[in-house]
């Protein structure tokens, strides 16, 4: 079985109204390489004429972003022309690459009814060679992400990118990043395998499970050693998990704000290029 290193709780870092844990990084955990941060929005409930989600456009570069919506939607817009609304179930997959402004607002029809609201964002590093790739930009829809039963259906599991047993997952990623979210029943269990080479990310959204033996409650992250493949999952209650793996890029990391580079010198030259016009001019 895959040895646990340790396990993380999340931390409360609410942005205004919006309650917000960040389960990476925090002071025990600064990364997972090549996982890179991940804040958890919710589970809050909006009142009617609200003023919705706050990330209003801001720029980005040499990473890319995963996002969950549990509840409530999301609607993009970025500088490469990537525009949607993504509602509940759905996720949305941004490559920053060279560079864009993106914003990522509530639907107008959420802040003016309100209703329950739950997000989550998962940021990747991109490995030197790519860092500097084209932007791009893909949204799906629930119905668009291919599930995987098991346990006789106690598990569903949504496949993302990579694959999943034989299911592959729609989004393709350039780096080999297997993501996917799992939604549990109670008694509901699975067993997988991930290469000893390659880092898992584990983090309990909701509910409680127990991983390789060890109890995890909601809002932790489960840091794995690279000894053992076997992870066996069994939910203490009705749970939802992320899931992933990746090998790890073993490249310097610096981060300023929104850019993350491989050198200083790269993070003065974003924000140079950003300031510059760049990464695109805003239009509403």
């Amino acid at each position: 079985m895959r040895k646990i290193k340790k396990i993380h709780k999340a931390i409360s870092a609410p942005m205004g109204d919006l309650v917000t844990y960040r389960a990476l990084p925090t002071n025990t955990v600064e990364y997972i390489d090549p996982f890179l941060f991940l804040n958890h929005h919710g589970p809050q409930v909006y009142k009617p004429n609200n003023q919705g989600l706050p990330f209003g456009p801001h720029p980005h570069r040499g990473f890319e972003t995963l996002t969950f919506i549990l509840e409530g939607d999301i609607t993009h817009q970025d500088t490469g022309g990537g525009k949607d609304v993504i509602e509940a179930g759905g996720v949305q997959w941004m490559t920053a690459g060279s560079g864009l402004i993106h914003a990522e607002v509530s639907s107008e029809k959420f802040k003016k009814e309100g209703g329950p609201l739950e997000i989550l964002q998962l940021w990747f590093n991109l490995p030197a060679k790519y860092k500097m790739v084209k932007p791009a930009y893909v949204g799906l829809q629930k119905d668009k992400i291919p599930v995987v039963t098991e346990d006789e259906g106690k598990v569903k599991v949504n496949v993302i990118s990579g694959s999943w047993g034989e299911t592959k997952g729609p989004i393709p990623s350039l780096s080999d990043i297997h993501m996917a979210s799992v939604e549990l029943q109670e008694a509901g269990s699975f067993t997988t395998t991930v290469a000893a080479e390659r880092n898992v990310f584990f983090y309990v959204v909701r509910g409680s499970v127990k991983v390789n033996g060890e109890k995890v409650e909601k809002l932790h992250l489960v840091e794995f050693s690279n000894e053992g493949e076997e992870i066996k999952v069994e939910a203490q209650e009705e749970s939802y998990i992320l899931f992933g793996h990746a090998r790890p890029f073993n490249e310097p990391v610096v981060a300023h704000g929104p850019f993350v580079m491989n050198t200083e010198q790269e993070i003065q030259e974003a924000f140079r290029d950003y300031q510059l016009g760049k990464m695109g001019s805003w239009e509403e």
